[in-house]
Formats: structure tokens, C-alpha cells, sequence
């Protein structure tokens, strides 16, 4: 007898719009211009494929216009009516003007901003639900006169739900008779806590069964994240969330979170297209000037960084300090600490991607030195670790590049000069240059005796200084220089097969191209000259 075969459903689908160029704007001290706007753009729709995003509110700014204008015709001539579907924009009950507004910035959506709980409608309209309701219509009949799509937010619903839940409910009565698309649920102040989510969504979605609902929350109490996956949970069909978490006062829900959770948590699927989140993390962290810390969740510099050599030495073993979370999963790769927590394995893990193999007595010396470094709070890297082995084992001949007697004149409205004098292989050259700062200068001296050996130096793609918090001016300053190492020669290593140079690493996946040294100096230009120096021993070929 043939069994009939079974299969199990596919997952559920929740859909994510992301209103980092809307929302994420009203982080403190943020504006993106219109040029930033389209790059952000194009990587949440192409690289991230969210399925829609949120890119300005109506009758803001003429930046403003001109921002979505340039988003909406990069849509229309890339994707047409399919793309440009995609884009949305904030609007307002005004019957005529947001509409308006939309048809001259080419949108084609309008998230309409309505008031979702009684407290906002009487205290800030000053309006009965009656009248809110007529004024909604108008404007919804007047968008789809004009054939554009409406979905529509409930501002404050939150409180709403908790204080006037028969309002709530009387005005999604009202717009299950209007011609919407998406009704947005706003945990506006973000006061929600998890259980709450759960309640109110199994409630509305029995209530109203083939209506999209969206959840938009935010992340005063740090339950962002946590409620939207309570939200899906109990029926949301979609979600909004911001890239790094920007928004309003403390942000909205991180891109990056929120789509790990529902894919490892919830089981579910989602369009999102998880390689392109630290990439993208990283391009709104430059555009928005917000810093990202670097142990946050995903999409942090240091989130996949081993520490304790415990884990280390677990993970050695059979991968027992592993998770869902694998670097792998966001184009990203696992890095072993070294420090005073380290141990045997932290430092095998290292050395094994470096090519290095080290005598046990060799081996001790070292160890010994990194915990030395990490008890006077010393940041070791894994580029610092041939460093301290040439140190420790007093193998000068390691140092391919010494950069000495730097001079840096520069004075107001006087161009910088810096005079240095490289030694390299062993041959002395004195050089020097003129730049529109200390450090350029030193650059620009650098780069001519570069071209005498025609060597090619990467780009530098980020600079960070820093002092210790609380510093004085004596302060030691420690320089982060962030180098693009594509289109250099590398040499394979022949034991691992990674591919390595001399002294540094570099790491597999979408950031292999990418090299970070630091230098540390009183002297903030003294200190960048020192992490190039550092770059240079990692780059140049023994």
C-alpha cells in the first residue's frame, strides 16, 4: 500500500520595513543628505532586500523632497512599479497636502499618521473620534483618487490599548471599511512590556483575520527587540526596525537583531539577506556619525572575538563556545583575544592562522608577555603578535619597515611639513613632504619613498583616536587606522592555506581586504605614524 507523502508548510514570511532614512533620522544630531539617503537606499532594497523602507515624511524640507525625488527615480529606472512599490513615505491627515506632496516627490506609498489612542486625539487635535475619522477618509479617498497606496500608523496606540482600548478598537472598526493596505500598531514611547505585546496582537489579529498588521517599536526600556518577536509571535505579519537601532530617544528595534531572532528563535523566514547586515551597519554608522558599540549584538566589531581563553580552548576542541550565531552567517569571521585572560588555546588559535609554530619554552615566553600587556590594560591585537614574538624573542630582523627621526612642523596658516627617515631592508632614505595636516604630510612623504620601491600602499579607509575616559592632555593616545588592502599581492600561506602576510592576518569572507592597526604615543600624530609603521611590517612581503 503507497503512503502518501507529506510535506511540511513552508514558514511564515514576516515582512520588514525599515525606517532608518525616516525614523533613524530622528536620532539626535542626525541628518542624512539626499546623496547619503540614496546609498542607504539602494543596500537596504538590493543588498539587504527588505521589503520595504521608509525614506522621509511629507512637507518637511526641500532637502527633503529632493532626497525622495532622487530615491524615487533611481527605483523607477532600476526596478519600475515593483521597486518603487517598495518605497514610503510619512504622511499626514490633511486631505490634500501630503498626497501632494507625494505626487511632486514621485512616492507612490503614504504612511498616513493618525492618532491611536483618545488621550492624543483630544488633548492634541482637540477633535471627537468622529471627526478624526471623516478627516482620515477624505484623505485616503482623495491618495487613492490619485492611485497611490495608503497604509496607516496609530500613533501612541500603545497607550491607547493600555487607557482607551474601546477607542482602538471603534477605529479599526473604522478602517476595515477603508481601502488600506498595512494598519501600523506604534509602541510610539515604547512602554510595553512583552506579555502586553503578546496580548494585544493575539487579540486584534482574532479580531480582525486577513488584515496586515505591522508592529513598530521602540527601545526605551530595551525591550525592542524582545517585543517584536512577541509580536510575530502572536500574529504580527510584519515589523519595522532601524539599522543600529537609531530612532528616537533611545531607537527603534536593530535590523540586525530582529531578523537573527526570527530566523533562530521564531523559525520563521524573512526576505533579509543576513551577509549584507554588517556591511550595511557599518555604511549607516560613517553616514550617521553614530558610533556603534563594538559589543553590540550582530553586527559589533568585537561581538565575535573569543576573550577568555576557556572558550578558546573549548571551541579548539569540538566548537563548544559556538551558537546559532556564526560569524559565517554575516560575512564575518571568529577572532581569538589575546590579553590577560588569555590561555594556551588563545593563542594556538592565533598562531596556527598566522603560519607560526613556536618552540613550548618559545611559546611560554610569549603567553607570559600577552598576560603582562593585558594586566596594565593593553589592547592586544592579533596583528600585534608577531610584534611581541620579535620582542620577546629578540628577532629585530622581523621588523622589516622602521620609521625614525620624524620631524612635523606646522604652525597656523603654515603648511604642515613632516621630514622622516625610513629605514627599510637595512638602507637608510630621508624623505619629506608637504600636507594639509601633520599626519598627511607624513603620508605624502611616505608615498614618495613608496614609489622609489615601487611599493603600493593600501587606502586608508577609517582613522579613530582615542584617549582613556577621564584622560588629561598628558594622556597617552592611542590611533586606530582602518587600511582597504584591496588589489595588493598577498602570499598563501603553505601550512594553513590562509592567506596571510607577514605579521597579520586577513580574515575570510566579505572583510577579508580589511586591515586595523593601532600605534600609541602622547602624540596623536606620532601615534598614526606608529600604527602605519605597524601597517607597513604587515604588508610589505619578508
Amino acid at each position: 500500500m503507497l503512503r502518501k507523502k507529506t510535506t511540511n508548510p513552508a514558514p511564515r514570511i514576516v515582512t520588514i520595513m525599515d525606517t532608518t532614512l525616516r525614523d533613524g533620522e530622528q536620532t539626535y544630531n542626525v541628518s542624512f543628505t539626499p546623496s547619503e539617503k540614496l546609498q542607504v537606499a539602494r543596500l537596504l532594497l538590493e543588498q539587504a532586500n527588505v521589503n520595504f523602507i521608509e525614506v522621509g515624511s511629507a512637507r518637511v524640507s526641500r532637502g527633503e523632497l529632493e532626497a525622495v525625488q532622487l530615491i524615487t527615480d533611481w527605483a523607477k529606472r532600476t526596478g519600475g512599479k515593483a521597486m518603487l512599490r517598495r518605497i514610503e513615505v510619512l504622511g499626514f491627515v490633511d486631505e490634500k497636502r501630503s498626497v501632494q506632496w507625494l505626487l511632486e516627490a514621485g512616492a507612490v506609498t503614504l504612511n498616513m499618521l493618525t492618532k491611536g489612542s483618545l488621550n492624543h486625539l483630544t488633548r492634541q487635535l482637540r477633535k471627537t473620534p468622529e471627526e478624526h475619522f471623516a478627516d482620515i477618509a477624505r484623505t485616503i479617498e482623495y491618495a487613492k483618487k490619485h492611485d497611490r497606496l495608503v497604509n496607516v500608523y496609530l500613533e501612541d496606540w500603545s497607550n491607547g490599548w493600555l487607557h482607551s482600548r474601546d477607542y482602538v478598537f471603534r477605529f479599526l472598526d473604522f478602517l476595515m471599511t477603508q481601502p488600506v493596505e498595512r494598519i501600523m500598531l506604534p509602541d510610539t514611547l515604547g512602554i510595553l512590556y512583552p506579555t502586553q505585546v503578546a496580548e494585544a496582537f493575539q487579540e486584534i489579529t482574532r479580531r480582525y483575520p486577513g488584515k496586515h498588521f505591522d508592529f513598530h517599536p521602540h527601545n526605551d526600556y530595551g525591550l525592542g527587540t524582545i517585543n517584536v518577536l512577541e509580536a510575530i509571535r502572536a500574529g504580527a505579519h510584519g515589523v519595522h526596525t532601524t539599522v543600529n537601532c537609531l530612532g528616537e530617544r533611545t531607537g527603534n528595534a536593530s535590523l540586525a537583531e530582529v531578523v537573527a531572532g526570527i530566523h533562530d528563535h521564531l523559525n520563521l523566514r524573512t526576505t533579509v539577506n543576513e551577509k549584507s547586515l554588517y556591511q550595511l551597519s557599518r555604511t549607516v554608522e560613517t553616514f550617521s556619525g553614530k558610533r556603534l558599540a563594538a559589543n553590540a549584538p550582530i553586527v559589533g566589531e568585537d561581538v565575535f572575538t573569543q576573550t577568555a581563553g576557556i572558550h578558546a580552548d573549548g571551541d579548539k576542541k569540538g566548537g563548544l563556545y559556538e551558537s546559532k550565531l556564526l560569524p559565517s552567517r554575516f560575512g564575518r569571521s571568529r577572532r581569538y583575544a589575546l590579553g590577560k585572560l588569555s590561555g594556551k588555546a588563545s593563542l594556538d588559535q592565533n598562531l596556527k592562522k598566522l603560519g607560526i609554530s613556536l618552540s613550548p619554552e618559545e611559546h611560554a615566553q610569549v603567553l607570559a608577555r600577552i598576560i603582562e600587556l593585558g594586566d596594565q590594560k593593553k589592547q592586544v591585537t592579533p596583528e600585534d603578535l608577531p610584534f611581541i614574538i620579535s620582542e620577546v624573542l629578540k628577532k629585530t630582523e622581523n621588523k622589516v619597515v622602521e620609521i625614525s627621526q620624524v620631524t612635523v612642523t606646522s604652525g597656523l596658516h603654515i603648511k604642515p611639513v613632516c621630514s622622516l627617515t625610513v629605514l627599510y631592508r637595512g638602507k637608510p632614505t630621508q624623505v619629506s613632504g608637504q600636507g594639509e595636516g601633520g599626519y598627511d604630510a607624513f603620508m605624502v612623504a611616505l608615498r614618495l619613498w613608496a614609489k622609489q620601491y615601487k611599493i603600493r600602499l593600501p587606502a586608508l579607509i577609517d582613522y579613530e583616536v582615542r584617549i582613556p575616559p577621564g584622560g588629561q592632555t598628558s594622556a597617552l593616545v592611542e590611533c586606530k587606522i582602518t587600511w582597504d588592502l584591496k588589489g595588493l599581492p598577498l602570499a598563501k600561506n603553505k601550512k594553513s592555506g590562509d592567506h596571510t602576510m607577514f605579521g597579520g592576518e586577513l580574515m575570510p569572507g566579505r572583510d577579508s581586504h580589511i586591515l586595523t592597526t593601532r600605534g600609541v604615543d602622547p602624540d596623536q600624530v606620532i601615534a598614526a605614524i606608529r600604527a602605519t609603521e605597524r601597517m607597513l611590517n604587515i604588508v610589505l612581503p619578508r
